[in-house]
């Protein structure tokens, strides 16, 4: 008896790439791949019969010739030489694959170490580091050494798409034990992890059992591997030819499965080979109709492939069956706002749940829903027993604590494991995104507890080991305001809250930190003080270049002429500003060029005046200013413009100062009535005698 696996033969991304290429040969193209398209040489052997050659190096393919990126996939640096050279050229990454490789430049991106889990001479194990740099590390053993930069960095996880799930756990595990923090993708192709078990089940009924398959295919050794740990007589054969006459002897049942890159007519002359040697009439069809079918009742749950995504339902390849599924959008999700197109796309491998089977109209209807939320739940468990770090949204609040949404499943955070601080208006959080930890799941009510506050003391923990074990005096910050209070604002650089005092926030006198700073913005600080035992930082604002004094230093000197404003007065004076917080005195004194009792005789408060500075005391912040001293220099100045008196026999003759002024005549000046004032009566000394002139100067 020959039992055929149902998985045997082409997977969906094999399968959808070997097609291309045949369709493409079929229409006339020019084409080549980069690298053999499947790890089946019968299939290699004939493309290249059909002239699509396979190149190893970019450089040695042809102008000219469309280059098909195999299954396998290839890493980022292939289609920037692609596209650098101006190639044409069709990606045929199997879809599993392509989504590795995203996982893996987000994370990388990010700033994780990359390990795959799998084979490095593997093609596609090369491709997936290709979208790291070529810096992953890649393990296959649990002997393997992981490098210390491995060990103290975040590590991002993924596998190679036909590795061994045993194998894989095992090696998470090992992993899970030696590096400290670690984030985990099972990669793993369904199909692959299918097929793996499938053979495992045959092998273990089966007395001998055939593997068919290239040599180079990695998923076809698993298959090997898998049932040669189980069945002694296994063979693996590449065509009819490997597989040995004596295999039969005295085998009553006998096993076949097949890797995914193994053409179907392969298979099928293995089996009639096998069937020509055990002398049965059974043919290949009526052996892949009786094992290669799928029977589907309803409550299964089964692995299909989106082929088509329409506005309000999905059809999905069962993989086997002879109908294709429907999935209607209302049981794809429960959002009515949501498009199908928005959730799935053709290729994407998706679980289902079977709703009903109608033979007579060639229908299956499929859930999706029912089967979401067992998987989100079996998650919910797995992190939570392994203590995982999840992402989710909070989308509401209720009496005593908040729902956040984390897996598709709704957990619920108590108010004190919400924040950090105490938080009063619970709605403020709604909307947020925030990581929690799972500290309590009861299976039997399908409750989950979390807690935002213990990731949030974890990290603020971590932050300030690391703040105080380099923080110093002068030390400058970019940090983030968390709060303000009446005497100035706590900013939070990097874990550790400081407090920029009020006075230090700005040179300009202020009445409360909102004037100058609000919550929530970025500003750049140093620490002014700090005190290790108490664990309180001083911290500064101000920059000494937007000092006004220092500004003020480079703008004045002593004689200069300013205008200023009077800003308050005093008994002895009133003070002028110059420039914001930078104000001089002009004494009473010199206010005016007569003696007055107090400033407010002369001067009023904004009132904008003419000042000259008389000194500046730079380390005291000192300005003397004076408007006497511009008045008794604007007398000056019109006495030295004024007419000068010159006396001749008696006569008074006046001559003009200006030059351009001529005085013909003389002017006769009159003698006055009254007698001069004695000396100490009369005006200064300085005006008192008109200047001497010689009578015969002219």
């Amino acid at each position: 008896m020959i039992k055929l696996a149902r998985t045997a033969g082409f997977c969906y991304g094999v399968k959808r790439a070997v097609d291309a290429v045949y369709r493409a040969v079929d229409s006339g193209e020019k084409i080549c791949t980069f690298g053999k398209l499947i790890h089946n040489e019968q299939v290699v052997d004939d493309l290249e019969a059909k002239d699509v050659k396979s190149y190893d190096c970019l450089y040695e393919i042809p102008k000219g010739v469309k280059v098909v990126i195999r299954t396998h996939g290839v890493g980022e640096a292939v289609y920037d030489y692609l596209e650098s050279h101006g190639m044409e050229y069709e990606d045929l990454t199997c879809p599993f694959v392509e989504k590795i490789h995203k996982i893996v430049k987000k994370h990388y991106d990010e700033g994780y170490k990359i390990i795959i889990v799998g084979d490095a001479s593997h093609p596609e194990v090369k491709g997936i580091s290709g979208w790291c740099g070529d810096e992953a590390f890649v393990i296959y053993d649990v002997d393997t050494e992981i490098p210390k930069e491995f060990i103290e960095n975040p590590c991002c996880v993924v596998a190679q798409t036909t590795i061994n799930k045993k194998k894989f756990v095992q090696i998470v595990h090992f992993i899970k034990k030696t590096c400290q923090k670690v984030l985990f993708f099972d990669t793993i192709c369904s199909a692959t992890t299918s097929r793996q078990e499938e053979a495992a089940q045959l092998a273990s009924v089966c007395d001998a059992m055939v593997v068919v398959g290239g040599a180079e295919s990695s998923n076809t050794r698993k298959l090997f591997e898998i049932s040669k740990s189980l069945c002694d007589c296994t063979v693996h054969a590449q065509s009819p030819e490997d597989v040995p006459v004596d295999l039969f002897k005295n085998k009553r049942k006998i096993g076949i499965t097949a890797g995914a890159s193994t053409p179907g007519r392969i298979i099928e002359e293995v089996v009639r080979a096998m069937d020509e040697n055990l002398k049965k009439e059974e043919n290949f069809a009526e052996l892949f109709e009786q094992y290669g079918s799928k029977t589907l009742s309803n409550g299964d749950i089964v692995e299909g492939v989106v082929v088509e995504v329409r506005a309000n339902e999905v059809i999905v390849d069962l993989g086997g069956f002879k109908y294709n599924g429907q999935l209607a959008l209302d049981q794809l999700t429960d959002d009515p706002t949501a498009k199908a197109s928005d959730l799935v796309k053709p290729g994407d491998d998706i679980k289902v749940y079977v709703v009903g089977v109608n033979d007579s109209e060639g229908k299956v209807v499929l859930s999706r829903k029912k089967i979401v939320q067992q998987e989100a739940w079996n998650k919910v468990k797995e992190a939570y027993e392994n203590g995982e770090v999840l992402e989710g949204k909070i989308i509401k609040a209720v009496k005593g604590g908040v729902i956040a949404l984390a897996n598709d499943t709704q957990v619920f955070i108590p108010a004190r494991q919400a924040s950090e601080r105490f938080v009063q208006d619970l709605q403020t959080l709604v909307g947020q995104v925030v990581n929690l930890k799972l500290i309590e799941v009861d299976d039997r009510r399908k409750r989950v507890v979390g807690s935002v506050r213990v990731i949030l003391e974890q990290e603020k923990k971590a932050k300030e080991d690391a703040f105080w074990a380099s923080a110093e005096v002068g030390k400058k910050y970019t940090g983030i305001v968390k709060s303000l209070t009446s005497f100035g604002a706590f900013v939070d650089i990097g874990g550790v809250d400081g407090l920029v005092h009020i006075s230090e926030l700005s040179w300009s006198r202020i009445k409360h930190p909102s004037e100058v700073v609000s919550v929530g913005d970025t500003v750049e600080v140093y620490i002014k003080d700090l005190n290790l035992e108490t664990k309180k930082i001083s911290l500064g604002f101000k920059k000494a270049e937007d000092n006004p004094w220092v500004i003020a230093q480079s703008k004045y000197k002593v004689g200069d002429v300013v205008s200023v404003k009077i800003v308050r007065m005093l008994s002895f004076g009133a003070f002028a500003e110059l420039m914001p917080t930078v104000d001089g005195l002009i004494h009473v004194s010199q206010i005016a060029d007569r003696r007055i009792e107090k400033p407010s005789d002369v001067l009023e408060i904004g009132q904008v005046v003419n000042a000259k500075i008389t000194d500046i005391d730079w380390e005291a912040k000192k300005i003397s200013l004076s408007i006497r001293a511009l008045i008794q220099e604007e007398k000056a100045a019109e006495e030295e413009a004024a007419p000068v008196e010159e006396k001749q026999d008696g006569e008074a003759l006046v001559y003009s100062t200006d030059p351009d002024v001529e005085v013909e005549d003389p002017i006769e000046v009159e003698a006055p009535d009254e007698e001069v004032a004695p000396a100490e009566e009369s005006a200064p000394a300085e005006a008192e005698a008109p200047a001497e002139v010689e009578a015969d100067k002219e």
